[in-house]
């Protein structure tokens, strides 16, 4: 069996030091990785050298999280607008023309603005529990809800306590099954919540939470892309997610009536972790159509 590995530095980029992944062949048509929260570009460490036989696979780390640097929050916003800023910055300083997105958590809406300032780039796009429809947010938005209705400390501690080693295992494992879950190696949470644990990187990361109410107000914005744009589209998604649940993968067709979708029924927000090879093979036939 052919490996394909994996290629990783840290580079000047934007302003900030960036630290990439890369896998594939220079020349190959790529697909871009902006990642989620709580993690890093760690989480597409199995996908990237599942495809590097046809495609120059990318993955990043956004500033204050993973290898990345992490700015003065007086000099980077630390905000949705600001890191679709770091996207394009990553695709111009790797000279990147066209390229599909894979579209998670975060990522999602990050890569959905950068897709709107620049959609003579998008290739297609590759949509893993990212969501852009209100009106079918899970459960577990209730509790950044309450603090959207009532910023009083009460309520943003809950936040707060997310974002701790024991909030990001129950990110990782807490939705599935026992015996889905015993597939998630700890390390997700282990060995990232060392890097996460400063006091700017938790202030980040529940400052992103706090910034999700005004994200609200993209998603139309979002949706209206889609319709306009029509990307070729494949959505593969674990509804065992309290945020994003079966009807956020569902919503999509609302706009893209035509996105391929697979629904993978056990698994939950970290399908790549649990189901990697039922995912695989959609991604591989989904990109073999998109970029050959």
């Amino acid at each position: 069996m052919q490996v394909h590995d994996t290629r990783h530095r840290r580079s000047k980029i934007g302003g900030h030091t960036i630290f990439l992944r890369e896998a594939g062949p220079p020349d190959a048509p790529v697909l871009l990785l902006p990642h989620g929260y709580p993690c890093s570009s760690y989480q597409f460490r199995r996908l990237m050298p599942g495809l590097a036989d046809r495609w120059r696979t990318i993955a990043f780390d956004w500033p204050g999280f993973g290898y990345s640097d992490t700015p003065d929050p007086a000099e980077f916003d630390y905000d949705f607008n600001a890191y679709a800023g770091v996207l394009a910055d990553v695709a111009d300083a790797l000279h990147l023309e066209r390229y599909a997105l894979w579209l998670h958590d975060y990522g999602s809406q990050i890569g959905l603005r950068h897709a709107i300032a620049h959609p003579d780039r998008i290739a297609g796009l590759i949509i893993q529990n990212g969501d852009i429809y209100e009106d079918v947010l899970g459960p577990k938005y209730d509790t950044i809800k309450a603090w959207w209705a009532d910023k009083s400390f009460k309520r943003h501690r809950p936040l707060e306590e997310a974002v701790s080693e024991e909030g990001f295992r129950k990110e990782f494992i807490g939705e599935v099954s026992e015996e889905v879950a015993s597939r998630v190696p700890p390390d997700l949470w282990k060995l990232h919540w060392p890097l996460m644990n400063t006091p700017i990187r938790k202030a980040v990361s529940v400052l992103l939470m706090e910034k999700l109410e005004q994200n609200i107000e993209w998603f139309r914005r979002y949706q209206s892309y889609l319709r306009e744009h029509r990307p070729p589209t494949l959505i593969v998604w674990g509804p065992q997610d309290g945020y994003m649940p079966e009807q956020s993968a569902l919503a999509y067709r609302r706009d893209l009536p035509d996105a391929e979708l697979h629904i993978l029924d056990d698994a939950g927000h970290w399908l790549l972790e649990t189901h990697f090879e039922e995912a695989l093979r959609p991604v591989r036939d989904f990109l073999s159509r998109m970029l050959p």
